[in-house]
């Protein structure tokens, strides 16, 4: 039995579709839990009572660490291959099910057999996500790995607006098994991949942020000064080598600090704005039906600002700004949320109030409202997590700020302050999209495939009418891509109706349609992705696609 405990905020699921002839009976109808744990649960081959008596004794003892006293059990057959037979398998749910219901535990269970459409809220403490295993694996034989991609009926049901339907259907992104919840990016994905680094890139520029890269690897001490091995340890990737224990990093913190630490600093030095886009590593029990939402491998746009403590709300302040902006191109609103110090922390509960009390100072001042989540913060610091609502209503939690005094001390950083003495800085924690392959996700949600003309991987089609144009609509193509926009040509044989049919579901923002009239003119007839049809010259075109490119339309 293998068990994703994920702690949230909430979680929004809705039956769409039967995924087996077995399935149990469920109402069509979405329901919301706020406040719990969900447990995400495979059942095995082999798997009997004493696995589930188990898991319900493991779990229950987790979730009293954590002070939760709310349980979902979530049938979840994507977390292992080697699956029990679909009885057997809600047999044991059900025995689950009682046995955290007996152990004192407010019981859910979501129905067994379904596809759902799932949105869910994770909290952002270290806890927060815990992959467990139950049973005999000893007794099982190795599989024979798969190296074909996943295909299209590992998601069969899935509702046309979810991200893994857009990105399948736009050639996107795919998922290899031997990867196991690692992004394998499409040309045309990597594309809105790279503009997304590129806008932030740009805005971090603006804001005086300064880009670094640290190694992947490094040794299991840097993870011990930094606590992630005390408090996240079962979430990386640990493994030994002739260079003793090593961890591939799941954050950017100790490494960012370690280059903080590689020289002196004054107090005039300070803020020291750092920009960071490595890949990072989680060891989760992911599935890769969750697609871009929970994957293994991922890129966070993180940032670490060094500074005084009394620069701290002038750069809180800078960085809401920030946020605004940030968000505002993707016309998406957000409410912020004040999470306070969690039982499980490090570090003075005074520095603790001071960190808070900055949050708390820079929501007010930048007239933000926002709400209190008592004991929700980081271990190392208090925080602000922003729930951004796309064009659906749903929320989704993105951007993250938190204020950090302990890092700074168990890492020995310092600066020469005005009185000539060392003093120890104070670290910002931020990032504004979070996971990038997770906000790619959202932003094919929240306009339904049809991106921006900026992120669009094919930002114009030129389309032949007949091979007697070819010339003329080559050359047309070849001058919009030397201007800088993404082309490309459907020259084959088909009628222009299905052509421009293809470009429709293709979500090809202009189709540039060329026939003989427009050759004789020397213009070009545009469609939008709206069905808006013009006539228009060439360059009144593309100032028009300049002017669309700036505002970031």
């Amino acid at each position: 039995m293998k068990v994703l405990l994920n702690h949230v905020d909430y979680i929004e699921y809705e039956p769409v579709a039967k995924e087996i002839r077995h399935a149990e009976e469920a109402e069509k109808a979405r329901r919301r839990l706020e406040e719990l744990a969900v447990l995400f649960t495979t059942v095995e081959s082999g798997d009997d009572d004493g696995t589930a008596k188990a898991a319900v004794g493991e779990i229950s003892a987790s979730l009293e660490r954590l002070g939760v006293g709310r349980v979902l059990v979530y049938p979840f057959a994507h977390l292992s291959r080697d699956l029990a037979p679909p009885a057997a398998a809600l047999s044991l749910l059900k025995a689950m099910e009682s046995g955290l219901r007996e152990a004192g535990l407010e019981t859910h269970r979501a129905p067994f057999g379904w596809n759902k459409a799932l949105v869910l809220s994770v909290k952002g403490h270290p806890l927060a996500e815990q992959s467990k295993s139950f049973g005999g694996e000893e007794k099982k034989e190795p599989r024979k790995v798969n190296t074909s991609a996943v295909k299209k009926s590992d998601w069969v049901g899935l509702p046309e607006t979810d991200h893994r339907s857009i990105g399948e259907k736009l050639d996107l992104f795919s998922f290899q098994e031997v990867s196991p919840a690692m992004v394998y990016w499409h040309p045309k994905g990597y594309t809105v991949y790279k503009e997304l680094l590129s806008f932030l890139r740009r805005k971090e520029t603006e804001y005086g942020y300064q880009e670094i890269s640290t190694p992947a690897l490094a040794n299991i001490a840097l993870w011990q000064v930094s606590g992630h091995i005390d408090h996240y340890r079962e979430n990386m990737f640990v493994f030994k080598s002739d260079f003793g224990e090593l961890g591939l990093k799941p954050m950017n913190c100790p490494s960012s600090i370690l280059v903080y630490k590689s020289r002196k600093w004054s107090y005039r030095d300070l803020p020291f704005r750092t920009a960071i886009f490595d890949r990072l590593y989680r060891s989760e029990l992911s599935g890769v039906v969750t697609g871009l939402l929970r994957v293994k491998e991922l890129t966070q746009d993180d940032g670490h600002i060094f500074l005084r403590e009394d620069q701290v709300e002038d750069e809180m302040s800078s960085f809401l700004r920030m946020v605004k902006e940030v968000y505002a191109a993707f016309k998406m609103d957000f409410a912020a949320r004040l999470s306070t110090m969690p039982d499980d922390h490090m570090g003075d509960e005074l520095l603790w109030e001071r960190a808070t009390l900055a949050l708390k100072n820079s929501l007010e001042r930048n007239g933000v409202k926002y709400v209190v989540k008592d004991k929700d913060g980081a271990f190392y610091g208090p925080k602000i997590d922003f729930d951004v609502f796309d064009s659906r209503g749903r929320a989704w939690q993105c951007a993250t700020v938190q204020v950090d005094y302990q890092l700074p001390l168990r890492f020995d950083a310092s600066y020469t302050g005005e009185d000539g003495k060392e003093h120890t800085p104070v670290i910002i924690h931020r990032a504004i999209l979070g996971s990038l392959e997770r906000f790619v996700a959202i932003l094919l949600e929240h306009y339904q495939g049809k991106l921006p003309l900026w992120l669009s991987p094919v930002q114009a089609r030129v389309l032949a009418v007949t091979d007697g144009v070819l010339g003329y609509a080559g050359k047309l193509a070849d001058e919009l891509a030397r201007h800088g926009l993404r082309v490309d040509r459907d020259f084959d044989s088909s009628t222009v109706g299905y052509k421009i049919r293809r470009a429709q579901l293709d979500k090809v923002p202009y189709m540039v349609v060329v026939g003989k009239k427009e050759e004789e003119a020397g213009t070009i007839s545009v469609r939008s992705r709206e069905g808006q049809v013009r006539s228009m010259p060439v360059g009144e075109f593309l100032k028009e696609a300049d002017e669309r490119l700036r505002t970031l339309g």
